[in-house]
């Protein structure tokens, strides 16, 4: 039987949050000892526009098994909301997998956190995942650099409590990338792919388009997107970093009609000679939709292993 946490306190930041960054963590320091509470799931609720994906995949199975055998070891980070309960800050995937789990409450700490301070904090608790996907990074990036941007318009008494108090005079997008280990260029590119429509960047998601690709795409117009999923569905293709290059540029000359997208996207690249695509939303009718690209491969990969089989049985009894 697990034991009940009570009000413990914690006097390490580093036995709450391990990996947060340093910025975070002088923010404990500063507020001192914080207390672990157990809240009920029922009271927690999302992060406004929470840019990473919870998905049901085998890491949150293994997750789940965790906390069914050890509950949950981390506490998430949560600030009261005015309409009453909470809203969670970092520890989205604990909270759902602790639902799956069948736990009723989830331990929490409590903080007091504007709204860019918090941003701030769930986008750098969040990066710290292994793998991350384009669209996660993009809108991340973008977030917080809204929100550096608008603490770093703000008195210099109001920054020091939860930023850098040196940020007058840096550009934002060079905070937010040197924290992110990126180059500024590498993060302006990310945050262009928030400009793609989200079809598109479901596509990006899933490797059906290349980052490259995208950023280029990413300059087109809402119109002109759509009319490229057009082309795209015409053509049974994704654009290749030339093709996008060359809409790009004809979008921003002359502008640029679906005949002309229809006849970019229909031209043979290298790459596709040997290369048979199936699109998303012929894949989704067979599987799940927790299911990820990756676990759609390998599930048609072992049915075609097995009608290669039968095949060579049926062959050897003609």
């Amino acid at each position: 039987m697990q034991k009940s946490r009570g009000n413990i306190q914690l006097s390490s930041y580093d036995d709450i949050f391990g990996g947060v960054p340093d910025r975070a963590k002088e923010t404990a320091d500063e507020q001192g000892k914080e207390h672990v509470k157990d809240i009920p799931l029922s009271e927690l609720y999302p992060f406004k526009n929470h840019p990473f994906k919870v998905l049901d995949d085998e890491e949150m199975d293994k997750t789940v098994e965790s906390i069914k055998e050890y509950g949950v070891l981390t506490p998430a980070i949560v600030r009261p909301r005015d309409e009453g309960g909470y809203e969670i800050v970092s520890g989205h995937r604990r909270c759902h997998a602790s639902e799956i789990a069948g736990k009723e409450t989830l331990p929490c700490i409590v903080r007091e956190l504007d709204d860019d301070a918090a941003t701030i904090l769930m986008v750098d608790a969040n990066m710290q995942r292994e793998t991350l996907l384009p669209s996660e990074k993009a809108w991340a990036y973008k977030m917080k650099l809204d929100a550096v941007r608008r603490k770093a318009g703000r008195p210099s008494l109001e920054n020091s409590g939860q930023l850098d108090p040196n940020l007058k005079g840096t550009r934002s997008n060079a905070i937010v990338a040197d924290e992110a280990g990126e180059s500024v260029k590498q993060v302006q590119r990310y945050i262009r792919l928030t400009n793609l429509l989200p079809e598109i960047l479901d596509l990006v998601d899933s490797k059906q388009i290349g980052f490259n690709p995208a950023v280029e795409l990413s300059y087109l117009d809402e119109d002109e997107q759509r009319r490229l999923l057009e082309a795209m569905d015409f053509s049974q293709s994704t654009p290749s970093l030339s093709q996008a290059q060359r809409i790009k540029k004809m979008s921003q000359e002359e502008g640029i009609t679906q005949e002309a997208m229809n006849v970019i996207m229909s031209e043979e690249k290298k790459s596709d000679v040997d290369r048979v695509t199936l699109k998303n939303d012929v894949l989704k009718k067979y599987f799940p939709k927790s299911y990820t690209p990756k676990q759609m491969e390998d599930t048609i990969v072992k049915l075609l292993d097995q009608w290669q089989k039968k095949r060579m049985r049926e062959q050897q009894l003609q």
